[in-house]
């Protein structure tokens, strides 16, 4: 079975993949281009190399002005929310360090699968440059006392932590971190685009939202759902009682799967 799965890999392995202005910004192009392709129900995301990612390139950050700092940090942002905000479910593959933007990134992504040899960070308390933008994800993704404890410290965290924190969703041995991943994609595949698309959408609504907001938006989501659900299914009853062998009349073909 072909899988409709895209995979993005970020390939600066010499500089551990660090998120330079110009790979966050092929990295948005992508995402996009990849979430307007009808047969993509899911997009991958690794890195290259012994690491994923060790956040931004620190070499970029130094000497510039206040704009240009700006500059930077909005096209990480711009990225962090696009990856949540197109149709398709996103799963991070981290085999190696995730640090900084990089451990962020893994937090921003909606899925995570880790091999157990990957280690996460937020150490720019370090270095005099607390990590602010991605404390926004990680305090998301694993609660405020955790959240601090790594922010505060700067100190790695083991895989299996990432994962009992709910960093990752789960680890596993290097050797069968592809398959893993693969095995994901195809389980969320065998969803129509649409369920996945109103999903996604629908749980990142609700999880900003407070619980009487969340719930009521949530309900209004279920009834346009089964609505559209319903209709769907009345069309393919009356397309077939018309025209039951398949074959054309008045200028209507039926195609098998046009309503998918």
């Amino acid at each position: 079975m072909r899988l409709p799965a895209v995979i993005i890999t970020m390939n600066r392995p010499e500089q551990r993949n660090a998120l330079s202005t110009e790979l966050m910004r092929e990295m948005m192009t992508a995402l996009l281009q990849q979430s307007q392709r009808p047969e993509c129900r899911v997009i991958i995301l690794r890195g290259a190399g012994p690491a994923f990612s060790a956040g931004h390139d620190l070499k970029e950050l130094l000497h510039r002005t206040l704009e240009q700092e700006r500059e930077i940090f909005d096209v990480c942002v711009d990225l962090m929310q696009t990856i949540q905000q197109i149709s398709q479910p996103v799963i991070a593959s981290i085999h190696g360090i995730a640090t900084a933007a990089g451990c962020q990134l893994v937090a921003t992504c909606d899925l995570a699968i880790a091999s157990e040899h990957a280690k996460f960070a937020t150490p720019g308390v370090k270095i005099g440059l607390f990590c602010s933008t991605p404390q926004v994800a990680l305090s998301r993704n694993i609660g405020r006392k955790r959240a601090m404890e790594m922010l505060l410290t700067g100190r790695m965290i083991d895989a299996q932590t990432a994962a009992d924190w709910g960093l990752v969703n789960r680890i596993v041995a290097p050797e069968k971190l592809d398959e893993t991943v693969m095995e994901l994609a195809r389980q969320i595949a065998s969803a129509s685009p649409l369920t996945l698309r109103v999903g996604k959408q629908s749980f990142y609504q609700q999880i900003d939202s407070g619980q009487v907001n969340a719930y009521q938006q949530m309900a209004e989501t279920m009834a346009k759902t089964l609505l559209r659900a319903t209709h769907k299914k009345a069309s393919r009853l009356l397309l077939k009682s018309a025209n039951p062998c398949g074959r054309e009349n008045s200028g209507l073909k039926c195609i098998p799967g046009c309503f998918d």
